[in-house]
């Protein structure tokens, strides 16, 4: 479902749980954006207190912004007409919160449009979601309203708000979905996939302590982590096919972006250059997507939304490389894609700046 967008002027913005990593990361995007403006951030940790005092790298851009708490926010949402929607509340809180400000909006007659970055939209019914998360769903009449998707996989949504799927999740259904939908692997694909200390979220844990982390590599929930499913579920619905995803998640040493591999059994003899000839196929209307010859790296995307992807195959088997930034094209910059659809915005605006390079 697409908005029109007034041909002039700007856009309100809200973000809701705004104190973590992946609202820092809207912020910037925002930021520099010629359509969306920041017009009010959430936190009910840090009600009143300055934006740059938990960003200090956005204090250029936000001088004189303070968080707000969810009765101001919850105000906005009911006086604006339209306005953009990012949630970045944690897992098991975005889904009652979205849900009591969309129910305002809906008596106050806005039509806010949301882009949730939490898990909780993901799934397409309450009791999915309850089986990995173990806990009831916050709002399961919501769900109907949201679709979940990586924008390359859905040109249009019907649905008037959106899930972005998880880091992980995006950067392994890149590399598998044209591999399903094309028929060239059998069904079970494997996966191996290196993350930042940033997706572990911006509270301390011993995951993200740099004196355990640097210098190391180690894998964590191997063949049990809960972007599988999800995973699954957002293959099928891309590609028709059901498969299964043995994923083996590692943390790295750094702190953005992810690395992952995807190997399977090839149905049909596929050489390196044919594999890469369908890959670039696939994406050829994606602008966000590169297939190149050369293994991708980390260092070419890093916090920016563009995904980089290779492949290799011997006739027997197939393995796909994809690189993606975790908070950028892995979280705030695939909303920020999908939010500049659901306005009629080119999904490119704000958001072709490259990667710096050295990171």
């Amino acid at each position: 479902m697409t908005l029109a967008a007034s041909s002039e002027g700007t856009i309100p913005a809200l973000v809701l749980g705004g104190s973590g990593y992946v609202a820092g990361e809207l912020l910037r995007l925002l930021a520099a954006h010629p359509r969306f403006r920041l017009a009010g951030i959430m936190s009910d940790s840090q009600p009143g207190e300055a934006l740059h005092k938990a960003f200090p790298h956005l204090a250029c851009a936000y001088p004189q912004t303070n968080f707000i708490p969810q009765q101001q926010l919850q105000r906005l949402v009911c006086e604006l007409p339209r306005a953009a929607l990012f949630c970045a509340a944690p897992h098991g809180a975005a889904a009652a919160l979205v849900d009591s400000l969309l129910t305002a909006a809906d008596k106050a007659g806005t039509h806010p449009s949301v882009v949730d970055i939490s898990a909780d939209y993901r799934y397409a019914n309450a009791a999915a979601y309850q089986a990995v998360y173990k806990h009831e769903h916050g709002a399961p009449g919501r769900l109907p309203q949201f679709t979940c998707a990586v924008p390359e996989h859905l040109a249009q949504s019907r649905t008037p708000h959106i899930a972005h799927p998880g880091c992980f999740a995006t950067a392994i259904l890149l590399a598998s979905v044209p591999l399903l939908q094309l028929g060239l692997v059998s069904p079970t694909l494997f996966v191996s996939g290196v993350t930042g200390s940033t997706g572990s979220g911006r509270k301390p844990v011993e995951g993200t302590h740099h004196p355990l982390r640097n210098s190391d590599l180690y894998a964590y929930n191997a063949l049990a982590h809960r972007h599988a499913p999800e995973v699954a579920a957002l293959a099928l619905a891309a590609s028709g096919v059901q498969a299964d995803f043995a994923f083996v998640p590692h943390s790295g040493p750094f702190a953005r972006g992810i690395h992952v591999t995807v190997q399977g059994q090839l149905a049909r003899a596929v050489d390196t250059g044919q594999a890469l000839q369908a890959l670039k196929d696939f994406y050829a209307h994606a602008p966000f997507v590169r297939v190149s010859e050369s293994a991708p790296r980390m260092k070419q995307v890093a916090t920016s939304n563009y995904a980089h992807l290779s492949a290799a195959a011997n006739g027997r088997t197939i393995a796909v490389m994809c690189v993606i930034d975790n908070l950028t094209k892995g979280a705030a910059g695939g909303a920020v894609q999908w939010m500049n659809r659901l306005f009629n915005l080119p999904e490119t605006t704000g958001l072709t700046a490259p990667a710096p390079g050295w990171t």
